[in-house]
């Protein structure tokens, strides 16, 4: 079985991570999130995948020189200009001859979906499509889909105004298609497969969904991307088991701890320096990063070789950029991006800063 993994987002809502790394090239506990999203896929007899390239192509390829990823042959297929959804479908099945049933993933979605049934779902109806539904408590921040009792999709609804949506069962991002769908495609240009294709598919009752209630999260934003990484924690993504977890801390054995830091739901990459009476609950620290003596991090990103100064308070929900530094006894608290310009007009910053807010 191949599948086609969507890559090629610029991962805005994760910015400033993303500036200079993919989102699915962000580290999950330690492992790259895209290595997690093929492991899974592997479960259920997939041995090749295909990468839909578009936002920093370069650093999925460098990283897997040997086109391999858990047993499973990777192909890179590299958008010449950015394609959408459907776009980028057709682009990589093209790219790489996909002629037979295949399966389709967001890259930066966490599941244990049973794809083995949800293809078995797909061939027992005849379908040209098959979506994988997950129930949501707030659905009008997706896809949602409403089916006949058999599966078959009535409508494709785009993120629905609060209160109207017609289910709570959403899009999960995985897909089952036939090659034949590539033929409702347009060649060129930007096409959605949640606006342009799906509901054309639907109207011809060739669409249908399977609704799962596995483990499932849409890593795409600061608070979604701490979670998951909790979640792999204490074991709620049962597809990829953390080892040396000691009471909800993981600690890459290149990282430096003091003995008088507090740590609660931490991830702690390698090459980190934690330094004395630091209180970290709810954080992730990517590689090379430093927490000062006496900092207090709460439900916050911090970026690679980044530096939280002494004395300094963060609360919920602050990512902090790579090679940023917070000066020593910063109080910053909210929906902080540091890393970033604070103006409409977003930049990466170069180089070590100091950023004071009192």
């Amino acid at each position: 079985m191949k599948s086609i993994i969507l890559v090629g987002g610029e991962g805005t809502r994760l910015r400033p991570l993303t500036y200079s790394t993919p989102k699915q090239m962000l580290p999950l506990v330690g492992t790259p999130m895209i290595e997690c999203v093929i492991e899974a896929l592997a479960r259920h007899g997939v041995t090749d995948a295909v990468l839909s390239l578009g936002y920093l192509p370069d650093h999925f390829i460098e990283a897997y020189p040997s086109g391999v990823i858990g047993g499973v042959n990777i192909s890179y297929a590299v958008e010449p200009e950015p394609l959408d959804t459907s776009g980028a479908i057709r682009f990589a099945a093209e790219y790489t001859n996909i002629d037979d049933t295949f399966v389709v993933v967001n890259g930066d979605v966490l599941t244990d979906l049973n794809v083995t049934k949800l293809i078995q779902f797909h061939r027992r109806h005849g379908a040209q499509a098959t979506i994988a539904l997950h129930p949501v408590e707030d659905p009008s921040r997706f896809g949602v889909v409403p089916t006949t009792p058999e599966g078959r999709v009535i409508a494709f609804v785009e993120k629905p105004p609060v209160g109207e949506a017609p289910t709570n069962l959403i899009n999960a991002g995985t897909y089952i298609l036939e090659p034949s769908v590539l033929d409702h495609i347009a060649p060129t240009g930007r096409v959605s497969v949640e606006r342009d294709t799906f509901p054309r598919l639907a109207a011809a009752g060739t669409l249908f969904a399977m609704a799962d209630e596995g483990y499932w999260i849409d890593t795409g934003t600061p608070q979604a991307f701490l979670r998951a990484n909790v979640d792999l924690l204490w074991g709620r993504y049962e597809s990829r088991m953390i080892e040396n977890v000691v009471k909800g801390v993981w600690r890459h054995t290149s990282s430096e701890v003091a003995a008088s830091a507090s740590l609660s739901n931490v991830v702690i990459d390698r090459d980190c320096v934690v330094g004395v009476d630091v209180v970290l609950e709810n954080v992730v620290l990517l590689p090379g990063s430093v927490i000062e003596s006496g900092a207090e991090v709460r439900s916050s990103i911090i970026g690679e070789r980044a530096v939280v100064g002494a004395s300094s308070i963060l609360g919920a929900t602050c990512v902090v950029g790579t090679d940023v530094r917070v000066a020593p006894r910063s109080r910053l608290s909210g929906d902080i991006r540091l890393g970033e310009s604070q103006s409409a007009k977003e930049i990466l910053v170069h180089g070590p800063h100091d950023i004071v807010t009192n």
